[in-house]
């Protein structure tokens, strides 16, 4: 259980968005409070996590709460990662196009990643923070 003063709680609410896009807004809200920098990729959100620039320090214990975990499952699954894949490749470059369309055939096949499923890697990729789904 987390109690000494270098523990955060931080509470994600599924309820509040219902794509990528505002998944960012949700954690710039609860993550980078005070701060004017926004998340907006996949790797600043991973870089948020490392701690130091928000609202926790490097090192610190962390316990996320993502409440209505369920719903966000639903949201950033198939769909809207499809979606999310294929603007990457129209865009080409700076993206490796060959990567993301593979990507993207392992997802249609069954065998790719969602963005929630992604988005839960990165935070697990953290060893100093602890995940709840809600």
């Amino acid at each position: 259980m987390l109690n000494s003063d270098k523990n955060k709680l931080i509470t994600i609410n599924g309820s509040h968005f219902s794509d990528l896009s505002g998944f960012y807004d949700e954690v710039s809200l609860v993550l980078m409070k005070n701060t004017d920098w926004k998340v907006g990729t996949l790797d600043g959100f991973d870089d948020i996590l490392y701690g130091g620039f928000g609202v926790f320090d490097s090192g610190d214990e962390i316990q996320i709460t993502w409440k209505d975990s369920q719903k966000s499952k639903e949201d950033l699954g198939l769909e809207d990662t499809r979606h999310f894949y294929e603007n990457k490749i129209r865009q080409g470059k700076p993206f490796n196009v060959e990567l993301i369309q593979q990507k993207m055939n392992e997802l249609i096949s069954g065998n790719g990643q969602t963005l929630f499923e992604i988005l839960i890697e990165i935070i697990e990729s953290h060893k100093n923070i602890t995940l709840i789904l809600d």
